[in-house]
C-alpha cells in the first residue's frame, strides 16, 4: 500500500494553507491508498476523519488516518503514529516511548537545512524509523539520506510534509502488507515492513557505476524527483568526472538551469566515496526522438538542439584554460593514428595524411588565437542531447538538454557544429529517411541565426572539424574490431571530402 505519511491541514496547523479534504483529493489523484494527517501536537477525532472522507468524495477503501508531529528536545520534530493522546511540545523521545510503547516514532526531515545526522543518531534505539525523503529536504539532502539508508539499513519512510496545494503525495511510503488503521500502520513501521516509494535502476557507465533514482508516485501531473548517482571506478577517472561536474555547474549558472535550454543540475559530490550526484533529466535522446518523430516535430528538435549550442557559444564562457585545446588535440589526433598503426591497418598511410592535414590546419588557425575559443561541449551529437517536456499536456514546456561534459574545452565554435554534423550522418547512415527528412541545413541555419556574428570562413572551419570527427569515428571502429567494415572506408572518404571543401 502507498500512504502519504506527513501532511498538515489548515484546520489544525497554522503553518498550512490547504484544507484536509483538498489534501485527500490530491493524494488520491496520485494513486495512493491513504493519508496520515500529522498536525503539530494534535490528533483528529474519528468522526472528523469520516467527515473529511465524505467531503473529499473518495472511495471508502481510501484510508484517512491521524498521527501527530511532536517537537522533542533531543531531535527536534518527530512523527508519532499510533499514540492515543495528544503529546505536548517538549516531551522527550524517551518519555513518548514510555507512554506509548506501541506507537511508531519516526525522525522527521533530519537532513533539513544542510544537517548531516550522525550514524549513531540515525540508528537510535528509541526511534523506529527515519524520514529520508521530504519536500523539506533539498534534492541534495534527499540524495544524501538515500545513501545513508543504503549504508546503515535503518527503517525509512518518505513523507511529503505538505503545507499547501499542489504537491501532496510526492514522497509516499510503501507498506509491504495491507493495513486498515493507524495501529496496524504503527506496527508495520516498528517491524520495519515499509520503505520510501522509489525506483532505482542500476546501469553500467563507461567509467562508473550509475544508478538512476526516481522518487514517488507518478500521478496525473507526472511530477517526480529524479537524480543520477555515479560512483567513479578509480581516482584517475574521478578527476575527469569531477572536472565535468564543475563545468556543468558553471554552465548551469549562466542560464541553463531551467527553461527551454538546460543541463542536468549538479547536486552533490563526495570525494571520499568518489560519488557524484546530478539531476535526472526526463526525456529521450535526440537520436531516439528523431526515429519516431513526425516531420514537423523532428525539424523542431533539430533546430532546438542547434539553438542550445548557439546559446552556449554565445555566452563565451572561459571555464577551462585556452591552451588545453591544443594540448588535448595533440593527444587525441595521435591516439587516432595509433589505432591504425597498432593493427597495421591497410589505410594507415591514408589516415596519417588526413590527420596531419587536420592538425596543421588547427595549428595555423587556433594556436595563437585564444580569444577565438569559447567553452564548448566537445562531444555534441544526437545521443548526448535530451529532448523532454515538463508537462505532456503543455507543448510550451518542451526543452532540450545536453549531457556528458567530460570532453568540454574552450574550443572553436565550429568544432561542436562539425562534430554534430559528422556524428549525425554516421549515427543515422542506415536510416536514409531520417537524413532526407531532417537535412543538416536545418541545424546549421538555426545555429547561424541564433549567433550574433560568425567568421566569414565559418563554413570552412565546420568542414575541418567534420573531417576531424570522422577520424575519431574511424579510430573507434578499429577499437571495436570493425577496421575492415565498409563504414570505416566511408568515414575516411568523407573526411577527405570535407577537407577538400575547406
Amino acid at each position: 500500500m502507498l500512504i502519504e505519511m506527513h501532511s498538515h491541514t489548515r484546520e489544525y496547523s497554522r503553518c498550512s494553507t490547504v484544507a484536509a479534504a483538498d489534501l485527500v483529493r490530491q493524494v488520491f489523484a496520485k494513486g495512493l491508498q491513504g493519508i496520515v494527517f500529522t498536525d503539530h501536537h494534535h490528533l483528529w477525532e474519528e468522526r472528523e476523519l469520516r467527515e473529511v472522507r465524505r467531503n473529499s468524495a473518495v472511495p471508502d477503501h481510501f484510508l484517512v488516518m491521524t498521527g501527530q508531529e511532536v517537537r522533542t528536545p533531543e531531535l527536534g520534530d518527530v512523527l508519532v503514529y499510533g499514540a492515543n493522546a495528544t503529546i505536548q511540545r517538549g516531551t522527550s523521545i524517551e518519555q513518548i516511548r514510555a507512554n506509548f510503547p506501541m506507537a511508531g516514532l519516526v525522525w522527521a526531515h533530519p537532513y533539513r537545512n544542510g544537517r548531516q545526522p550522525a550514524d549513531a543518531t540515525l540508528l537510535l534505539r528509541l526511534l523506529d524509523g527515519v524520514e529520508i525523503f521530504s519536500s523539506n529536504h533539498s534534492v541534495r539532502e534527499n540524495s544524501r539520506a538515500l545513501r545513508d539508508w543504503h549504508r546503515l539499513r535503518f527503517t525509512a519512510i518518505g513523507g511529503t510534509d505538505t503545507h499547501g496545494t499542489g504537491y501532496a503525495g510526492i514522497y509516499p511510503t510503501l507498506f509491504d502488507h495491507p493495513i486498515k488503521n493507524i495501529a496496524e500502520l504503527s506496527a508495520e513501521i516498528r517491524h520495519g515492513r515499509c520503505r520510501p516509494f522509489l525506483k532505482e535502476i542500476p546501469r553500467s557507465g563507461a567509467n562508473s557505476q550509475v544508478t538512476e533514482v526516481t522518487i514517488g508516485a507518478k500521478g496525473m501531473d507526472e511530477v517526480r524527483e529524479r537524480f543520477i548517482i555515479r560512483t567513479i571506478s578509480s581516482a584517475r577517472k574521478w578527476q575527469a568526472a569531477e572536472r565535468a561536474f564543475h563545468i556543468t555547474e558553471a554552465i548551469a549558472r549562466h542560464g541553463f538551469a531551467d527553461g527551454m535550454y538546460r543541463v542536468p543540475l549538479p547536486i552533490d559530490e563526495d570525494h571520499a566515496s568518489l560519488t557524484l550526484i546530478e539531476q535526472g533529466v526526463r526525456g529521450k535522446p535526440l537520436f531516439d526522438k528523431l526515429l519516431t518523430a513526425s516531420r514537423e516535430d523532428g525539424r523542431l528538435y533539430m533546430q532546438m538542439a542547434a539553438r542550445w549550442l548557439a546559446r552556449l557559444h554565445a555566452c563565451r564562457l572561459r571555464i577551462t584554460p585556452a591552451e588545453e585545446f591544443a594540448l588535448k588535440e595533440n593527444e587525441r589526433l595521435a591516439k587516432y593514428l595509433e589505432r591504425f598503426t597498432s593493427v597495421s591497418h591497410p589505410h594507415t598511410r591514408r589516415a596519417e595524411e588526413i590527420l596531419s592535414a587536420i592538425h596543421n590546419e588547427e595549428i595555423r588557425r587556433y594556436n595563437d588565437n585564444p580569444d577565438g575559443l569559447v567553452q564548448g561541449h566537445g562531444d555534441f551529437h544526437p545521443k548526448n542531447i535530451i529532448v523532454g517536456q515538463d508537462s505532456q499536456e503543455n507543448r510550451d514546456t518542451l526543452f532540450v538538454a545536453a549531457i556528458d561534459f567530460e570532453s568540454s574545452l574552450r574550443l572553436p565554435p565550429a568544432f561542436d557544429v562539425g562534430c554534430f554534423l559528422a556524428q549525425f550522418r554516421n549515427q543515422f547512415f542506415s536510416h536514409g529517411e531520417i537524413l532526407a527528412s531532417f537535412p543538416e541545413e536545418l541545424f546549421v541555419d538555426a545555429y547561424r541565426e541564433a549567433m550574433d556574428e560568425l567568421d566569414d570562413d565559418f563554413p570552412r572551419q565546420v568542414e575541418l572539424f567534420r573531417a576531424r570527427t570522422n577520424m575519431s569515428i574511424a579510430a573507434y571502429l578499429i577499437k571495436l574490431g570493425l577496421g575492415g567494415s565498409p563504414d570505416l572506408w566511408r568515414v575516411l572518404v568523407e573526411a577527405e571530402q570535407a577537407l577538400c571543401l575547406m
